[in-house]
């Protein structure tokens, strides 16, 4: 669905790049609409076929060709899940979708973890609920005892585990919370695929591979949610544990931080059992009904249960990893070069994550800035997602919905006004991580759950290229000439702390990094990108609070172009040449990402345009307060102007979304500080005239606690 390809970055170039990360305008059914992102879609309230209709319209026209069907605390108790009412209002949406040409993930659960068909299997048959094992001094009597010791019994019992369900009073901890099943058991997955799998697919086979594209698999959890004190257990599991040579006194370990052969048998059985029970049957339904298993597993470095996906993925929730933090600090930083990575292995053609889910800042619901988004997102392409899954838009935010894992980042926030900004943002990185090849030469073996955090992050730091390589590929690798070959692939070095390739090198240092700073900048993240046969760099300052100022050297001969993908606009880039390097001088706003590359020719190059100086800038001292609605978080500034001949720069520093006016006509929109908006000459009156510039704030005024807004001056 996307043009051939081709040399795409000379001004040619960028304009089918462009060309084919644009949406599709209405009544081209069948245009391609590029790579777009597929939110979450919260079916949260009392659903209408009207309004379903209406929503979907609404997500196309923002340039939003896809949603997850997503059922959700506060579906209207009328509608039972997987009930005929309940397909009813999916159908509307389905067909609905295949009208817009439009793609639908399916959703496989009520609510979450996954795996219990909203605790249905558990109602039908109660020995398929979740089991656990513990240890304790005196067995309840429903234990069955594995094993005694002078110290107490190891016991299997029902976990009590439950998911959250779909319907108020059946949320973690209230007594209607379903059942969890017990992922484990073939029978259990077998149930779970009939009652959920085989129903959508009965009710809606037609679209199957064609505008439903895939099922998205939630977290599935062996022990469902609220069970302490138990590790996952499955029944019979004592007879596979023993068979392989494991003792079951030796798991008294696993409850007094005793690690020893047994609780290392323990873990690599459990882990097997879930891959092949669990993923691995729904990843044979869906390649047998045309569809993708999508989704991510329960951990942000479960890296090898990602082998099953079609489109592997990870979730990056909670603010685990977020700008104050950094983006390469504790075991969530590595997320999303674990899933991209593991596509990369596998061949698949996407990754993707399930991105923004309750970020919110200071523990304050709703306060999730456009500045935080941005740097999410760059925070994931640059390690190569390329598909961009925000949780969520929320179908209703009637009463206490508003309050259920915030914020909606869609037609619920500030910025849906401009959400085509945003959608062509995250289509235009997609576009660019799927159909590039990123380059690197040093490969860090890895364990399941256990992928470095620690030893990655100096390699993030200094601008060094890696991928991440899973035990499960360790027996395809070979040593040759000192270097490691895995798939075709070459690393020059490995990040080896085991010593499994020994005659491969392990001095880092002697592979060159993406890019040298000088001086250097830890906040710099680069990818180096084989694109259509161009050399590319996509730059990404993480840090959210300074600039990134800093001469950067590229390993080109070649001169330099620049693609800005927030704003689609390119222009030659000056350099000079040092050796068999490119030097720049580089300057990198907060939340600021570029794309630089190569020029074939002096004249291709010069057919770039150049960057242009404005006439004339407004900054923050030269606008005055005139109006203050509180009620709409809206802080209204005017300046005036006697003329300008040129281009007229709009530069402030701001907290929350800007925009720029002239009489009524809107002249450009910014997200995060420094605002930075031309308007062009052409477009400016001559003598005075007046620029009237909003402030728009947090939707936390509204549904959370109070935050300023307004520009950056001493008057908050």
């Amino acid at each position: 669905r996307c043009a051939p390809r081709s040399a795409i970055l000379s001004t040619n170039c960028c304009r089918r790049f462009r060309s084919r990360c644009r949406k599709k305008r209405r009544g081209s059914k069948n245009a391609p609409h590029g790579r777009p992102l597929i939110p979450f879609w919260f079916l949260n309230g009392d659903l209408r076929h009207k309004e379903i209709r209406r929503q979907l319209k609404d997500f196309y026209d923002h340039g939003v060709y896809g949603v997850v069907l997503h059922p959700r605390m506060g579906l209207s108790r009328r509608i039972g899940y997987l009930s005929p009412l309940f397909f009813s209002y999916l159908r509307t949406a389905i067909e609905t979708a295949s009208d817009l040409d439009m793609k639908i993930v399916l959703y496989d659960e009520g609510m979450y973890p996954s795996g219990s068909a909203g605790g249905l299997i558990v109602k039908h048959d109660p020995d398929l609920a979740s089991r656990g094992i513990t240890v304790t001094a005196v067995p309840l009597p429903h234990d069955r005892i594995l094993c005694r010791r002078e110290d107490g019994f190891l016991v299997e019992r029902f976990s009590g585990g439950t998911i959250r369900g779909l319907h108020y009073g059946e949320d973690d901890s209230e007594k209607d919370a379903p059942g969890s099943a017990d992922i484990l058991a073939p029978e259990a997955v077998d149930a779970f695929i009939r009652l959920t799998h085989e129903a959508y697919y009965r009710e809606f086979s037609e679209y199957f591979g064609s505008t439903v594209i895939g099922f998205f698999t939630d977290e599935p959890s062996a022990l469902g949610r609220n069970t302490r004190g138990l590790l996952p257990w499955t029944k019979d599991f004592d007879r596979i544990f023993l068979r392989e040579g494991g003792h079951l006194e030796g798991l008294f370990g696993l409850f007094t931080d005793q690690e020893n052969t047994d609780t290392a048998l323990y873990h690599r059985l459990i882990r097997d059992r879930e891959n092949e029970v669990y993923y691995g049957r729904l990843s044979k339904w869906c390649e047998r009904h045309g569809i993708a298993l999508m989704g991510h597993p329960h951990q942000s470095d479960d890296i090898e249960a990602l082998r099953y996906f079609h489109i592997p993925g990870q979730d990056l929730v909670f603010r685990w990893v977020s700008p104050e933090k950094g983006g390469t600090v504790g075991m969530d930083s590595v997320m999303a070069k674990c899933g991209a990575d593991m596509a990369y292995w596998l061949g698949r053609k996407r990754n993707c994550n399930e991105c923004f889910g309750a970020c919110n800042r200071d523990n304050n619901p709703w306060y999730f800035t456009g500045a935080d988004m941005k740097w999410y997102i760059d925070y994931l392409a640059v390690r190569g997602v390329d598909l961009f899954i925000p949780h969520a838009f929320y179908y209703s935010l009637k009463g206490k919905r508003s309050a259920e894992r915030p914020p909606d980042v869609g037609p619920g926030n500030i910025w849906w006004p401009h959400y085509r900004k945003w959608s062509a943002y995250m289509s235009r990185l997609s576009c660019l991580m799927a159909e590039a090849d990123l380059i690197c030469h040093i490969a860090v073996p890895c364990r399941d759950r256990a992928l470095r955090p620690d030893e990655v992050r100096p390699l993030f730091e200094s601008q060094r290229s890696f991928r991440y390589l899973p035990e499960s590929l360790w027996e395809e690798c070979r040593e040759e000439d000192g270097r490691l070959i895995c798939r075709g692939k070459v690393f020059d070095a490995v990040l080896d702390t085991e010593g499994m390739f020994p005659t491969v090198s392990r001095d880092i240092s002697r592979v060159p990094p993406v890019c040298t700073c000088i001086p250097p900048r830890k906040a710099l993240r680069a990818a180096n990108l084989k694109f259509h046969g161009r050399d590319a760099w996509l730059l990404v300052n993480e840090n959210q609070t300074g600039p990134i100022d800093t001469d950067v050297l590229f390993p080109t001969s070649d001169s330099l172009g620049r693609y800005d993908l927030w704003s689609d606009r390119v222009t030659r880039l000056f350099s000079r040449e040092e050796g068999r390097s490119r030097r720049v001088s580089l300057h990198l706003a907060p939340n600021e990402s570029v794309l630089l590359f190569s020029c074939v020719s002096a004249k291709e190059w010069e057919s770039l345009p150049g960057e242009t100086a404005a006439a004339l800038t407004l900054r923050n001292e030269d606008l005055t307060l005139t109006d203050d609605d509180r009620a709409r978080s809206v802080k209204t500034y005017t300046a005036d102007v006697l003329s300008c001949e040129g281009d007229l720069r709009v530069l402030l520093s701001a907290s929350e979304m800007v925009e720029v006016y002239l009489g009524e006509k809107l002249m450009g929109t910014a997200f995060w500080a420094p605002q930075d908006i031309i308007i062009p000459g052409k477009d400016l009156p001559e003598g005075p005239f007046t620029v009237r510039v909003t402030v728009t704030g947090s939707r936390a005024n509204r549904y959370g606690s109070p935050v300023y807004y307004g520009l950056d001056a001493s008057e908050g």
